[in-house]
This record gives structure tokens, sequence and C-alpha cells, in this order.
């Protein structure tokens, strides 16, 4: 019985890991990222009267999501020379 609930547990750790990971890779949480960082580097920038501020605060916004897109192509590089 306990290998019973042992092999159960196992299963749950596995299906919440997969939920983690989709998570972490799901366009939802990178569009998010991307949208809260547009609005607090645009704030700032309105803030501190700088020129364009919501034009300008696209820059992090966007390399956010450059950065994330690269990221699979980075890896199957590294992988390929392990």
């Amino acid at each position: 019985m306990d290998i019973e609930k042992e092999i159960e547990a196992i299963r749950e750790r596995n299906e919440r890991v997969e939920v983690d990971k989709a998570w972490e890779l799901s366009w939802m949480r990178r569009l998010f990222i991307a949208a809260i960082t547009y609005i607090a580097v645009g704030i700032w920038l309105w803030t501190i009267d700088d020129t364009y501020p919501w034009l300008k605060a696209l820059i992090p916004a966007v390399a956010y999501i450059i950065s994330t897109l690269s990221i699979p192509l980075l890896k199957s590089l590294w992988l390929r020379r392990k």
C-alpha cells in the first residue's frame, strides 16, 4: 500500500511540475511581464518628464519578448555542445 501512495505522490508531483513548466513557457506569462514592464517604465519616464515616454517604454518590453524568443535557440545550441 505504501508503494501505491508513493507512486501517486510522484504522479501528482510530476503533474505540478508539468503545469509549472507550461506556465513558464506560456505566451500569457510573457505578455503579462512585457505589459507590466511597459507600464512601469512608461510611468517612470512620464514622471521624470522625459520626451515620448510611452514610445520609449516599448524598448525594454520588446527586448524582454525578444530575449524569451531566443532562449529555446540558445538552449538547443547549448544542448548540442553537451
